[in-house]
């Protein structure tokens, strides 16, 4: 027989959610079952919600929601969104939220570039440009950046990377979690770190972004919109607005965003020291070169 920890581990998710709130309901404590109350009442809105929003409304802490999420069989938050999405959405907008199963391939590139457009035009909107200024000014002071990233974000973290090596900023990506922790934890006040992050709430860059914090660094996130438990540990956000939902374990349209915050925050730190970001890409463009045909 499949147990349920079998079933996360697989990735199945835990089945029927509201049934079990229901079926424990009566036995919990207060806090729990405003908790239970408000994810059985909002279940469709909740889908879209991040952990701190859902504490926010159910007047909890994060810890009570990530408590109960375990009472009922998942590892935490985003298992249940993910088995509450699997009960109320269809199917298909697990692989874009635009989608219709019977889409001809014209219509499925219709939808996705214009998802991606709006991404990028909600972004532009929503971008602070002090926000901007100030990652600026965070990054020509700091000795050294590092550039965290897991899952769907590393490669734009890693891409990040690559673009401030070529404009002469000595930087690193961590894209595994236990390098991410220890070099987060070895960090210091002369040291910025950007943490790359659609929902804000991924363990691992959440983990690694507060031992940067607490360790004196600047810290930068690129996150979408909206209230998120890495919110607590950061000193300057820089927000991407992608439509898409939360309830998805990877970032599809957010994606597009976060790399156009980035081709503006690199543009804007090549302006801001020219001179410099000149003749470094002029010298790394010779290396470069060698490598072509």
């Amino acid at each position: 027989m499949v147990t349920d920890r079998e079933k996360l581990d697989a990735g199945q998710g835990v089945a029927g959610v509201l049934d079990r709130i229901r079926a424990i309901r009566r036995d919990l404590p207060p806090t729990a079952g405003r908790i239970a109350d408000f994810i059985t009442d909002h279940a469709a809105e909740v889908v879209h919600m991040s952990v701190t929003e859902v504490a926010e409304r159910a007047e909890a802490s994060e810890g009570s929601v990530i408590g109960l999420c375990q009472l009922l069989g998942a590892r935490g938050f985003q298992q249940i969104k993910i088995s509450l999405a699997r009960d109320l959405v269809q199917p298909v907008q697990f692989i874009h939220e635009d989608l219709a199963p019977d889409d001809a391939v014209a219509t499925v590139i219709e939808k996705v570039f214009r998802s991606d457009m709006h991404a990028l035009q909600d972004t532009q909107k929503a971008l602070d440009v002090e926000a901007m200024a100030q990652a600026v000014k965070a990054i020509r002071k700091a000795r050294r950046v590092e550039v965290f990233g897991i899952g769907s974000a590393a490669t734009i973290a890693e891409d990040t990377n690559y673009r401030l090596l070529r404009i002469g900023i000595e930087s690193r990506a961590s894209v595994d979690s236990h390098v991410q922790a220890i070099t987060a934890s070895l960090a210091d006040p002369s040291v910025a770190v950007i943490t790359i992050s659609h929902s804000g709430s991924t363990v691992e860059t959440l983990t690694a972004t507060r031992l940067a914090k607490a360790a004196g660094a600047t810290t930068i996130a690129i996150t979408n919109f909206g209230k998120s438990p890495l919110l607590a540990h950061v000193d300057i956000v820089l927000n991407t607005l992608a439509r898409e939902t939360q309830f998805r374990t990877e970032a599809m349209t957010s994606r597009i965003a976060q790399l156009a915050i980035v081709d503006a925050l690199i543009a804007c730190l090549a302006l801001a020291d020219y001179e410099r970001s000149v003749a470094t890409i002029g010298k790394t463009f010779e290396v470069l070169s060698a490598k072509r045909v």
